[in-house]
């Protein structure tokens, strides 16, 4: 029984800290866009960066990719293995009184997640990879920000896009602040850290749908 528990135990603590190093490199993609709004400029500057260094495109870029999957992988199984532990009935007429919505269904947030994440790869990644790999295209330092725009050019892509901003923000309303229970945070300190990672979940969600409507409403001017 014991070699069971601890194996849960650690199962959950690698669940945090794999959705610590994703909010991580949410956080550093956020950077990154926003400044597409300032100047495009800095957006092409740091976007020929990240594209071209070998560090990122060989070793961060697979360790990304990695712990999107471990993540997911994990989370899935962490909740099927929760959900046939309950008891039907204390579900039925006390779930809803102990936990919120969202903690119940992080499995529902969690697929929309990832099948924006899939989009995401299929619309920026794979293009991106086709042009240096495949066509080995004449690097381009000042290609960035205009295909970035061009993404941005179609109401139907920015709603979708914003629709699955609005799922990770109510994945992360309960991930991120859990993530840090799971790693044994103190109690002292939860409560700031829960006001914290809250600001978090609804401002980074926010701050790119803001970002794909600004440059959508720039295409409109423009054109």
């Amino acid at each position: 029984m014991g070699i069971k528990l601890d194996s849960s135990i650690l199962r959950k603590v690698a669940m945090a800290l794999s959705g610590l190093f994703l909010i991580i490199f949410l956080t550093q993609h956020f950077i990154i866009n926003i400044t597409s709004v300032f100047s495009s400029e800095i957006f092409n500057m740091f976007s020929h960066f990240m594209g071209n260094n070998f560090i990122v495109q060989f070793i961060a870029q697979p360790i990304l990719i990695f712990g999107v999957l471990f993540h997911f992988i994990m989370g899935f199984y962490l909740e099927l293995q929760n959900r046939s532990a309950r008891n039907i009935k204390y579900i039925k007429f006390k779930g809803v009184a102990n936990s919120s919505w969202v903690s119940r269904n992080m499995i529902i947030s969690g697929l929309v997640v990832l099948a924006f994440l899939g989009l995401h790869f299929y619309d920026f990644w794979i293009p991106e990879m086709k042009y240096k790999y495949v066509d080995i295209l004449a690097e381009n330092p000042f290609r960035y920000y205009d295909e970035l725009v061009h993404k941005f050019n179609d109401p139907v892509k920015v709603v979708l896009y914003c629709i699955s901003f609005f799922f990770l923000a109510l994945h992360l309303l309960h991930g991120f602040s859990s993530s840090f229970k799971s790693l044994g945070t103190d109690s002292k300190y939860f409560n700031s850290i829960n006001m914290i990672t809250k600001i978090y979940a609804i401002g980074i969600p926010l701050g790119f749908c803001f970002i794909a409507i600004y440059h959508l409403i720039g295409n409109f001017v423009t054109h």
